[in-house]
């Protein structure tokens, strides 16, 4: 996955500085020629199916790319949104690790309870209810 994200990157960098080099002219009519193919594919399938990398790709365009540009792009800004957190979702996974707060060691449960039978009345003179509720 990395690999192929790597080399589509490379690619998208690669068409980048080859417009840079293309006549204006060229470019329009390339932009004309490829907004027709857009339009085409459009018609022939409803919901395009993206790959991992293409979803990086738009998420990351996107940024560049003002509000008004924006309606050029074939996925809404709240599912680019939805992209963003699986993204997020998938990175910070903590596997193996149960909800909640950790066991106490049997060494420290044992060390409160003769704490709690041996302070009976304790020094604060309220009930050994809460310090036996370990037990």
């Amino acid at each position: 996955m990395v690999v192929a994200l790597l080399y589509l990157l490379f690619r998208r960098a690669l068409a980048v500085a080859a417009l840079r080099l293309r006549s204006r002219d060229f470019k329009e009519l390339e932009i004309v020629v490829l907004r027709h193919e857009l339009a085409v594919l459009r018609r022939q399938i409803p919901r395009p199916g993206l790959r991992e990398s293409d979803r990086v790709f738009l998420a990351a365009a996107s940024r560049f790319l003002g509000r008004a540009s924006r309606s050029s792009f074939f996925v809404r800004p709240d599912t680019l949104l939805g992209w963003h957190r699986q993204l997020v979702r998938r990175r910070w996974t903590y596997a193996g690790r149960r909800p909640g707060r950790p066991a106490v060691s049997e060494e420290t449960r044992a060390l409160v309870l003769r704490l709690a039978r041996e302070n009976r009345g304790g020094v604060t003179g309220g009930s050994s209810a809460s310090s036996l509720a370990w037990a």
